[in-house]
């Protein structure tokens, strides 16, 4: 072993850089999709660095982690800086329903922006590769459909899903100037409907409204006539996409759109699931709430083609993990 002034310039034999562990940091990584990608990395090898402030993130989420050794949770809101030492960043701190991002708007905002800046400061000093977990409101209402990534979207700037739409949509701007401007390595995913495990049973969406409705019997409520459409893709497929996505060449940011691109009238969504569980429980229908998107439906040519990648798990089976999973909480 060559040594230069009495230190060694040469690896031991041992080393070999392919079995490195990859240092990730995971903000909202005790939310509903967070906590899946937690997992998932852990068990693919690597050592995982989560950061929540649990407003919309729960510790039952990564409990059956925290005795882990590569696993560490610390309380943080992304709003204020934060430092360690990682090779990739997911950015997926924000909450995501109505009910929640609606809660205090313009704290919504601002972890979208300053969130954005924050992490991406980060990624800046250390050279890591970070991910945006953009979302589909970046549509807005479309008028395009299905919806191509080369959409600019029919966002209404000051209404009250804008927090949200308008804040994601900055986030993109943000990650986009970073890397143009400061050379960061980059990527943007655009999540569409997602449902699976953990997902907050309080949290208005409709897969988890309608499946709690119907276990207890309880009218189902549709806003509007049931006619608007979503698309549905089940977390699995969603975490899948999003590791692919990260391991693509530097040069390619995205966005890519990750979704399932088999639409549904959110009315037979609600039909199916009754079904599915024997309810008794009536359909009953309110008014839409403002700026609710008539369709929703993802083109994922791109996510074909650059990430290999589509769902797998059809709706059928996906709900029935839901439903065994609700019966339980």
């Amino acid at each position: 072993m060559k040594k230069t002034g009495g230190v060694s310039t040469t690896l031991p034999v041992f080393f070999n850089p392919i079995f490195m562990k990859k240092r990730i940091l995971i903000t909202g990584g005790a939310g509903f999709i967070g906590s899946h990608l937690c997992k998932r990395l852990l068990d693919e090898g690597n050592e995982v660095l989560c950061l929540d402030n649990y407003f919309t993130g729960n510790k039952e989420n990564i409990l059956p982690l925290i005795q882990h050794p590569y696993f560490e949770v610390i309380r943080h809101d992304i709003m204020n800086s934060f430092y360690a030492e990682v090779d990739e960043i997911y950015n997926l701190a924000c909450p995501a329903s109505p009910i929640h991002y609606q809660h205090d708007p313009i704290q919504t905002a601002k972890t979208s922006v300053m969130g954005a800046i924050n992490m991406l400061g980060l990624a800046m000093r250390l050279d890591a590769k970070i991910l945006q977990a953009s979302t589909s409101e970046v549509y807005g209402d479309p008028i395009v459909h299905p919806q191509p990534e080369s959409y600019w979207g029919n966002v209404n700037p000051v209404g009250y899903r804008s927090c949200y739409d308008e804040g994601k949509r900055c986030a993109e701007t943000l990650f986009m100037d970073y890397h143009r401007q400061n050379n960061v390595r980059v990527k943007i995913i655009r999540i569409f409907n997602t449902y699976g495990p953990r997902m907050l049973p309080n949290d208005g969406r409709v897969v988890s409204n309608f499946i709690l409705q119907a276990l207890h019997n309880e009218d189902i409520t549709i806003y509007g006539d049931g006619k608007q459409t979503r698309s549905f893709q089940y977390i699995d497929d969603l975490v899948e996409g999003m590791i692919r996505m990260m391991n693509t060449e530097d040069e390619f940011t995205g966005p890519v759109n990750l979704g399932n691109p088999n639409e549904l009238p959110v009315l037979e969504l609600a039909e199916r699931i009754i079904r599915m569980t024997g309810s008794s429980s009536r359909i009953v229908f309110k008014q839409l709430p403002d700026d609710d998107p008539k369709q929703r439906q993802p083109d994922i040519t791109l996510a074909k083609e650059k990430l290999g990648w589509q769902p797998t798990i059809e709706l059928e089976d996906g709900l029935k993990y839901m439903i065994e999973y609700f019966k339980t909480v």
